[in-house]
């Protein structure tokens, strides 16, 4: 039976508050006392206070203080895709690394079979696995398997796969991997879409080991199921433009996952003849604060529910991949033996997973 037995997140060292990304923004973006006022109620109302970043340019509110984007008189555009990849690739294997030190205080690296790296903010090939083998010591026969460009759900996807790996093979030990570089991707142009990308992205990392073994506050991996909400194809959207890859994030999100949420729960738990009653815990990634609303309207349950996943997002704003599985750790001690937690993730399609875990009795 797959376990989930370690989450370890990891976040860069550099944090910038909500305000000081404001101050950068106002002044990257070039806006008038109009759109400036726009921009902070938006930020004021985002539910976050800080953001971890890669990019020091974003305390500075001065164009004369930053590094790597162009200062605003010297007639250059912002930097661009290549120049994106090209700071994904420095940055993505200490990341990753700072991840797996606790991982590495519990295991041995070249105990693992099998790597699934997972990430939709960066690509490179000989690309983020071969560094981990070259870099962390694991073994060059790992099977690899790497996840990219699926977004925020994506973490439910590795786990998908790593509970297939564990399923078939026994003895197997698989080590996921989510780095997302979220803030390299920053867009000047003002529009809604880049508003409210600007305002909610972060960068983070989380590694997570699934094996049979059943460990101490290990989560079993009970049921996946997943829906894709054909009407919305447009509602969230990622691209590759010249300038960065480009978000597309329709203020209609909330609404459609309000409305899906609750039968694509049902259908879940109907797998293991369970109700919402049954559950203990909710994981639910906080794409934004309307996000988590959404989802407790949805559900008809009140706002404690989403109390890990508030402290998430005040905290480290929105990650992609890796943020749910930084609610899973938050919430990792108050989940008792027999516990069952429900966990929804949602991405460009618009796409809905959902997951079932229970914490075993040892």
């Amino acid at each position: 039976m797959p376990y989930i037995n370690l989450i370890s997140p990891a976040n860069p060292e550099l944090n910038i508050t909500q305000n000081d990304i404001a101050g950068f923004m106002q002044k990257a973006m070039q806006l008038n006392e109009e759109n400036s006022r726009k921009l902070k109620a938006v930020f004021r109302m985002s539910g976050i206070q800080k953001r971890h970043t890669v990019i020091p340019d974003y305390q500075f509110s001065d164009d004369k203080d930053w590094l790597f984007y162009p200062q605003l008189d010297n007639g250059k555009s912002l930097p661009n895709t290549a120049d994106r990849m090209q700071l994904f690739a420095k940055h993505a294997l200490p990341l990753a690394q700072k991840s797996l030190e606790k991982v590495f205080k519990k295991y041995n690296a070249n105990e693992f079979t099998h790597l699934i790296t997972v990430s939709c903010t960066g690509m490179f090939a000989p690309g983020l696995d071969i560094q981990l083998i070259k870099n962390a010591g694991l073994n060059p026969n790992i099977e690899r398997t790497s996840i990219q460009f699926m977004g925020c759900f994506a973490a439910f996807n590795a786990l998908k796969t790593a509970h297939h790996i564990a399923r078939s093979e026994k003895d197997s030990k698989v080590l996921i991997v989510c780095v997302e570089l979220c803030t390299i991707h920053f867009q000047s142009t003002f529009s809604e879409d880049n508003i409210l990308a600007n305002t909610l992205f972060g960068d983070g990392a989380s590694s997570v080991v699934v094996s049979n073994e059943k460990t101490e506050q290990a989560l079993e991996i009970k049921a996946f199921r997943s829906i894709v909400e054909g009407n919305s194809e447009q509602e969230m959207a990622w691209n590759i433009g010249n300038l960065g890859f480009e978000m597309r994030l329709s203020s209609y999100v909330p609404e459609v996952i309000a409305q899906n949420i609750a039968k694509l729960g049902e259908e879940l738990m109907e797998k293991l003849q369970l109700t919402i009653k049954d559950i203990n815990h909710f994981a639910i990634h906080p794409g934004g604060k309307r996000i988590l609303q959404a989802v407790e309207k949805g559900l008809k349950l009140p706002a404690e529910i989403n109390d890990s996943a508030y402290k998430v997002l005040r905290e480290f704003g929105n990650m992609s991949s890796p943020t749910v599985l930084f609610v899973l750790d938050e919430m990792r001690d108050k989940i008792q033996p027999n516990d069952k937690v429900l966990s929804f993730a949602f991405g460009p399609g618009l796409t809905m997973e959902s997951m079932l875990l229970e914490r075993v009795e040892l």
